[in-house]
């Protein structure tokens, strides 16, 4: 973005200061049903606003970079004359355009930063200083976090996660008074979009039992079974924790081993099944496989004592049984998606264990069994963190699904937070009719045993990676695992990082094709071939470091759904009549997508 040119100012619209008065007065009336709706639950003891936990946290992180600092005078003392100049800079060139001359900007936004799009921030002064002053106190900010190098490597990430909050929190773009578009909106419609938003703000409020519930899609437009999870086919058994979708063929003959999904019981499983265009269930039921998916509960506190030990056998376990009575095959494929995958690698090596040989090959979608170079989640993981979120599930029985989806806006809050919090309450506009986010937002609670078991083994400890995990008894060796294994992982990943995926992938003890698909958890794995998007590398085994066998794979546009249904049809290309979802020994129970996936939290 170049500043060199003041350019024209847009002008200020006319205002009807009758009508303005009127919407205030509206926004005001609003507003107060927003507050009503954030204290109500607050005075009937439904909701608690003891944060100290959380607050404890970010003072005792702040703290030790406070005590970097204060511990040698100079270091402060040499920030302070580093950024001072251009502070002083920022106000002599600012001083000179409001006098009509032409002035570089002294620090710019990056090319990506969406907040500052608007011509305003360029070519009014004001504006263009409250931009670059702002830029200006996160770099110092930033530096202060980074250039604390005592710091071990988790408090920094975890202070890098705070202040990365407060900046995104504090920037100009995100209040009326200093946000020119929406000043602009503001005006021109005689503050009718505040009412609008403080209108929306209230409703958010109570969709979130006293706590605001961002509106990231507008849910009106979607509906699953409807419009969403549409892929054709039947529930053919449920149990306490899941339903199994066996899918209707769509070829005169199927490949002889039916494939079983596990996706992740964190989120609904039709993020597999978002659309026809988009659904990787029915692109697999086209290409003449048997699909059945697992569709997990929303848990209660009902099920707070379900254990991942629980989870794995009444889950992939009680699936492999039905599925082998069904179609009477002795060996399945199976896939799983994210921690979904986690649960699909830790009930391999149980089996493995016991000498279980009815998987024949598993396929893992953005999985980490080794969670040493884990992704950006690893900010809310110590023993401190874990055992805030064991108290809080102990509470209830479940950690709320509003909590993990939280948590995934909070690292990417410039671009799944405040984005909307500017759209929806100060533009007054309803966000986009956008299916991902409506997935997104359609969260999922996580019972309390499973969920602790999950955070302390896998993230905190990761004994499934160092073979120290144990399920019922038994220990489980990835590297008992022979079986062939598709490893795919995505390029930009901030949950399940590439390189994470590599390291994890040299635990299994057969042999592994690992794919790199481009773009992030979600896109780089929900990319058909029809939408000509993106591309995966390939380049052989996952040895040794990571880095090296990025340089050396070979980069291929398009999507990896075909190679990895080659890979399968390698392994065992004979076929079978079609199998009819209720024509074997379980009868529909209900028609796809059943009614586990539509429980809302």
């Amino acid at each position: 973005m170049s500043d060199d040119k003041p350019g024209k100012t847009p002008e200020t619209p006319a205002v009807d200061y009758e009508a303005f008065g009127k919407n205030w007065a509206k926004m005001m009336e609003e507003g107060s049903k927003a507050v009503a709706a954030y204290m109500e639950p607050r005075q009937k003891g439904e909701v608690s606003d003891d944060k100290s936990a959380e607050w404890g946290d970010v003072a005792k992180t702040f703290g030790k970079v406070y005590e970097f600092w204060t511990t040698d005078p100079n270091r402060a003392s040499e920030l302070q004359t580093a950024y001072g100049k251009q502070y002083l800079d920022l106000w002599t060139a600012t001083f000179k355009r409001m006098t009509g001359d032409t002035q570089a900007p002294i620090v710019s936004p990056d090319a990506r930063d969406k907040r500052f799009k608007d011509e305003e921030w360029s070519t009014n002064p004001f504006f263009d200083f409250l931009k670059q002053a702002y830029l200006l106190n996160t770099q110092v900010a930033q530096h202060v976090v980074s250039d604390a190098d005592t710091l071990d490597p988790h408090t920094r990430a975890k202070a890098d996660f705070y202040l990365k909050q407060f900046t995104n929190a504090v920037a100009p773009s995100n209040f009326l008074w200093s946000n020119p578009e929406v000043l602009r909106e503001t005006f021109s419609s005689n503050g009718e979009n505040l009412v609008r938003g403080m209108k929306m703000l209230a409703e958010d409020i109570v969709a979130g039992r006293g706590e605001l519930r961002i509106r990231q899609v507008d849910a009106d437009k979607f509906e699953v079974g409807r419009n969403m999870a549409l892929t054709p086919g039947k529930v053919v058994f449920q149990n306490d924790l899941i339903q199994l979708i066996q899918y209707e063929p769509t070829t005169k003959t199927v490949q002889l081993r039916p494939l079983l999904i596990v996706p992740p019981w964190i989120n609904k499983y039709y993020i597999l099944d978002l659309n026809p265009e988009k659904s990787f269930i029915r692109w697999a039921v086209e290409q003449g496989i048997t699909v059945f998916t697992i569709s997990w509960v929303n848990p209660d506190e009902t099920l707070a004592a379900k254990t991942f030990a629980d989870y794995m056998t009444e889950g992939p376990i009680a699936a492999i049984d039905v599925i082998e009575k069904i179609t009477g095959e002795k060996e399945i494929n199976t896939a799983g998606y994210c921690v979904g995958g986690t649960m699909l690698a830790s009930t391999l090596a149980y089996m493995a264990a016991k000498k279980d040989n009815r998987i024949a090959s598993a396929t893992f979608f953005a999985t980490q069994v080794d969670f040493t170079y884990a992704g950006d989640l690893k900010v809310f993981i110590d023993e401190d963190q874990v055992g805030n979120t064991e108290k809080m599930m102990s509470e209830k029985g479940y950690l709320e699904g509003s909590r993990m989806a939280n948590a995934f806006n909070m690292l990417r809050s410039q671009e799944l937070i405040w984005p909307y919090v500017v759209n929806n309450y100060l533009k007054g506009k309803q966000p986009m009719a956008f299916d991902l986010l409506y997935w997104n937002s359609d969260a999922t609670r996580m019972p309390a045993a499973n969920h602790a078991y999950y955070l302390r083994n896998c993230y905190l400890d990761n004994k499934l990676a160092k073979g120290e995990m144990e399920i019922n008894g038994v220990k489980l060796d990835l590297g008992k695992v022979k079986v062939p294994v598709y490893n795919l992982a995505t390029k930009e990943d901030h949950i399940a990082p590439a390189k994470s995926v590599f390291v994890g992938a040299q635990l299994f003890g057969g042999p592994v094709r690992y794919v790199m698909s481009g773009s992030g958890h979600i896109a780089g794995v929900v990319n058909p071939p029809s939408l000509k998007k993106y591309q995966y590398w390939t380049g052989g085994k996952p040895d040794g470091e990571f880095e090296a066998w990025q340089a050396k794979a070979t980069e291929i546009p398009g999507s990896w759904w075909h190679d990895w249904r080659d890979w399968l049809v390698d392994h065992d290309a004979s076929e079978v009549p079609a199998r009819v979802p209720g024509a074997g020994k379980f009868k529909p129970i209900e028609d796809a997508p059943g009614s586990y996936v539509k429980a809302k939290a």
